[in-house]
Parts: structure tokens; C-alpha cells; sequence
């Protein structure tokens, strides 16, 4: 389990981590269009303790109010209690903008397939 960050006005709730340092993750749904689209394959590093995601950066992600729901969005930044998080695709609020504040569990390396490399930067 990752606690969450236990600020002052941060949700004390748990939320599972992962179980692994490395892990290949899957994208399911248009959120990440254009930058990822469904059926790309994700290398992904476990989140580790200070060293905190920054704006801008692609991660894996569970809110506090869906643990069971494990997302791929870009941080947009840091709250108390954890990260806004919103996918690249602005007409679908499956982010922050519907569950809240999220916790960071991993962060995206690059894609592995179909069309291996680097992220892009989000898009303007």
C-alpha cells in the first residue's frame, strides 16, 4: 500500500501501490489522445518517496475515492493530499475533474509499443 501524503488537509485513505519496481501497463480509452492511444503499451517505475512527479509529467495513478481504478494521466499539480491529475483529452473527465485528488503510483518512462520512444510534451 502507498499512504497518501498526510497533510494537514490531505485524505488519510490508502490506496494500493504497486507490487512490482517495473511494470507494463496497458492504455484502455481515448483520455491520453493525442499523446497515447488505446492499446499502447507502457513501461511504468514505481513512484518512490521524495521524489515527487513534476507538472507536465505522465503517470499512473489511483484516487482515493476509486482505489480500485488505476489511470494513466499527466500531472497538473500538486495538492494537498496528493496530485491533479486530467488526461491530454479534454472532453474526457475520467481525472481529477470527477474523483479528486489523486495518488501517484508510478511514472510513465515511455512507450514500448506499438511505436516505442519518449512521450511527447503535452499538447498546447
Amino acid at each position: 500500500m502507498i499512504r497518501a501524503d498526510m497533510s494537514e488537509t490531505g485524505p488519510p485513505d490508502d490506496v494500493p501501490g504497486l507490487a512490482t519496481r517495473w511494470v507494463l501497463a496497458r492504455v484502455r480509452g481515448p483520455s491520453m489522445s493525442p499523446t497515447l492511444k488505446d492499446g499502447d503499451r507502457l513501461l511504468v517505475a514505481r513512484a518512490r518517496p521524495g521524489s515527487p512527479p513534476r507538472p507536465g509529467d505522465v503517470v499512473l495513478a489511483r484516487f482515493p475515492a476509486r482505489p480500485e481504478l488505476l489511470v494513466v494521466k499527466r500531472v497538473v499539480r500538486p495538492v494537498p493530499g496528493g496530485h491533479w491529475v486530467q488526461g491530454d483529452n479534454p472532453s474526457v473527465a475520467d481525472d481529477s475533474r470527477a474523483y479528486g485528488v489523486a495518488v501517484v503510483v508510478g511514472r510513465v518512462l515511455l512507450r514500448v509499443r506499438p511505436r516505442p520512444g519518449w512521450l511527447p510534451a503535452a499538447p498546447q
